[in-house]
């Protein structure tokens, strides 16, 4: 299908999105706030009726310096612990223009594991008073009881080495089971400020 946009004109003809570009409204679930909270966890809203759920971060602000906000997934249990294979790479640039970097980060991704998985590479947020990190999670068919759960990170933070950071995390969790359950938390000390929402894609 092609979209002939040469005549400017035209677009105050459109009134429906043409068939074969995709998008949806974002429905707002639930909103939780960080206070020195050791998890945040979303334990209901999370079934069926979307294909994806999307998780918008504002702000995450550790209480500890030099830490890494994470993501783990429950699949039908009580624990958070779906084993997960993902992938991770980052971009990387001083507030002094000292240094950039672009990278495929080894130690931020997972094999088969049921760890937490992180969600900047390379680097941690700082615990300044202006420093935290924002970004969004993407979880597509949480439901399914038939295919892998992927999901999709993508994040910014304003690191302890006073660094922006571009984060992008990609993986899946390799159940069968339904992941009914997303639980952040920092590596190490209490997540002291933030909000995240869920919404659900339509």
């Amino acid at each position: 299908m092609a979209l002939n946009f040469a005549n400017n004109n035209s677009l105050s003809a459109i009134t429906t999105k043409p068939s074969g570009l995709s998008g949806g409204s974002m429905n707002l679930i639930s909103t939780q706030t960080a206070s020195s909270s050791s998890t945040i966890s979303f334990t209901s809203g999370i079934d069926s009726t979307y294909d994806e759920y999307v998780f918008k971060f504002y702000d995450m602000h550790p209480a500890s310096n030099s830490v890494n906000l994470q993501v783990n997934f429950r699949d039908g249990g009580s624990s958070y612990d779906a084993t997960k294979t993902t992938t991770a790479f980052m971009a990387h640039h001083a507030e002094d223009d000292s240094y950039t970097e672009f990278s495929y980060d080894g130690g931020a991704d997972l094999a088969q594991s049921t760890a937490a998985q992180k969600l900047i590479a390379a680097t941690s947020i700082g615990s300044d008073n202006d420093q935290s990190l924002s970004g969004e999670l993407h979880l597509f068919a949480p439901s399914s009881t038939t295919f892998v759960k992927h999901f999709i990170v993508t994040t910014n933070t304003c690191g302890a080495s006073d660094s922006s950071s571009n984060t992008f995390i990609a993986g899946y969790c390799n159940v069968t089971a339904a992941i009914d359950g997303v639980q952040f938390s920092m590596s190490s000390g209490n997540i002291d400020s933030g909000v995240i929402k869920l919404y659900g894609v339509s």
